[in-house]
């Protein structure tokens, strides 16, 4: 917290000050120059300068019911004079005047906190309005309501109704800005005391105004009726009080490039791209060409594809020709290919059997298997179907297979999938 300002430096600060903060485009108050993309609207410091009084005062109506908190409020009070209008109420009303992220306000403050701490003990009773005394006439950065610019001209209209009601003063109430109407919609003028184009004065007396739409296409009009047109629109001729549409593709007024063609709309026309198979044309679809594009003829009064696979244009080897909208294409025979510019046949692979690719070794151990399936065989014959050595036969066929198959599984399994 600074200390208090003695009474011999106010008036200089004051002044200083004041020429520093009244000169154009004041850069301490300039925001970093944004995106060229999307710049954002630029406040003028006195929106700074209102939001930060606007926030004081928040905090003063915060802190009328606090004290000093030291225990014994009318000891501190008596001693200490009024928590009111104390030096501990400024400082804690200062500590949140401003956000953390609103870097504009605390550079304001930074720099008119001695003249807050001189409003605050020496000008309250004088000047109670903090805004009209710091941002007004302290520091040059607003106006009242109802003016702008440098010397607070008052906007067109009055400062008491600023542009008749029905518009922005631009600059309004700052030092800035250019005192321009924006007016609302339906209303124009100088000062927005007229009804602007496309409408007309529904009522009027000394202090109001209202503005109604024109039909449609008229721009100026004495009533809401089509037949009340007095001035039409662009693309719209005044006819019998009436606006009725120009016809921009008949009377040669169209501009269209060289293969498009016009078509006509409500107080304005089109131009539209010509079929494909046209070079220039009159309207839409392959019956309006003037003439036919490449790989067209004309065919009556329209122009069609010209079929160039009725002729040998493929020279190539196993080509054939393809027909396509206003060309063709040679492409290769079916069962050939394209390498290197030539048509040639496709290999098709031979499928190849169950037991191709095996190993010898694998082969020997197949070998051996079935000879043994055959020696068991002979055996159970020979026992003339005794039931033990029909089970050694079973045994010795299953371990044998198992013993194949645990070094063929995968490979076996792909075979019988593929059909080998």
């Amino acid at each position: 917290m600074a200390s208090l300002p003695r009474r011999g430096l106010v008036p200089p600060l004051l002044w200083g000050l004041s020429l520093f903060l009244s000169l154009p485009g004041p850069v301490w108050l300039q925001p970093s120059p944004p995106p060229q993309s999307s710049p954002p609207t630029e406040l003028h410091p006195c929106h700074t300068c209102r939001g930060l009084v606007d926030s004081f005062n928040k905090g003063l109506e915060r802190t009328i019911r606090d004290n000093f908190g030291g225990g014994n409020t009318a000891w501190e009070e008596e001693k200490l004079s009024k928590y009111k209008d104390s030096e501990t109420r400024l400082v804690e009303v200062l500590e949140s005047v401003c956000s953390k992220s609103d870097f504009e306000c605390h550079r304001l403050l930074e720099l008119s906190e001695e003249l807050v701490e001189s409003w605050w003990f020496h000008k309250q009773q004088e000047a109670p309005d903090l805004f009209q005394w710091l941002c007004s006439d302290s520091l040059k950065l607003c106006c009242p309501s109802g003016t702008f610019g440098p010397s607070c001209l008052p906007c067109p209209g009055g400062p008491e109704k600023p542009c008749g009601g029905y518009g922005q003063c631009e600059g309004e109430g700052t030092r800035g800005g250019s005192g321009r109407c924006d007016c609302q919609a339906g209303y124009g003028g100088e000062a927005c005391g007229q009804c602007g184009l496309g409408y007309f004065e529904a009522e009027r007396n000394a202090s109001h105004l209202v503005c109604s739409a024109c039909f449609g296409p008229c721009a100026r009009c004495s009533g809401p009726e089509e037949s009340n047109c007095l001035q039409c629109k662009k693309g719209w001729a005044l006819h019998h009080l009436k606006c009725v549409d120009i016809d921009e593709c008949g009377t040669e007024r169209a501009s269209c490039g060289a293969n498009q063609f016009c078509v006509n709309t409500e107080g304005s026309y089109e131009c539209r791209d010509c079929a494909k198979a046209c070079l220039g044309c009159m309207g839409a679809g392959p019956g309006r060409c003037k003439k036919c594009s490449p790989g067209y003829q004309q065919v009556g009064s329209k122009c069609l594809d010209v079929d160039e696979c009725e002729t040998e244009v493929c020279p190539g080897e196993n080509q054939q020709c393809e027909n396509m909208e206003g060309s063709y294409r040679c492409v290769c025979a079916e069962g050939y290919k394209q390498i290197e510019g030539i048509c040639v046949k496709e290999q098709i692979p031979e499928s190849a059997g169950f037991f191709s690719e095996m190993t010898e070794d694998e082969l020997v151990v197949l070998q051996q298997m079935f000879f043994g399936v055959i020696i068991c065989a002979l055996a159970t014959l020979a026992a003339k179907g005794d039931l033990v050595f029909t089970a050694i036969f079973i045994g010795a066929v299953a371990a044998m297979t198992g013993y194949w198959l645990s070094e063929r599984s995968d490979r076996v399994l792909e075979g019988f999938i593929k059909g080998r």
